[in-house]
């Protein structure tokens, strides 16, 4: 059974560097689609970005130019960096698994992250 965990700072400050880490158990990082997607009130579900089997990485247009996503196979591990925060992202993180892109199959519980001074 996969399971995902997401864990990183709850709360952060405008324009630092947001860090998250998704460990998964049950499968290897280096098959399928893990996607981190956020959600916030009044928002609905935003798609940041999503690593590939191979390594590659697609991101949303909106956020691309302050998202980076990578995974550390050693741990199991898919990590995301989103750059330059404000207050508007803040919200509740989650990675997601899947073996289609675009697609997430199976969800962590969540983390909340908060941006503000």
């Amino acid at each position: 059974q996969v399971r995902l965990q997401e864990s990183g700072p709850g709360l952060v400050k405008p324009s630092q560097t947001l860090s998250l880490t998704c460990t998964v158990s049950g499968a290897s990082i280096t098959t399928n689609y893990y996607s981190w997607v956020r959600q916030s009130p009044g928002k609905g579900v935003e798609w940041i970005g999503y690593i590939d089997k191979s390594g590659s990485t697609f991101y949303s247009p909106s956020l691309k130019s302050r998202t980076s996503i990578s995974r550390d196979a050693s741990k199991n591990q898919v990590l995301l960096y989103l750059s330059s925060l404000t207050p508007e992202d803040t919200a509740v993180y989650y990675c997601a698994y899947d073996p289609n892109p675009y697609h997430f199959g199976i969800w962590g519980q969540g983390t909340q992250v908060t941006v503000s001074s």
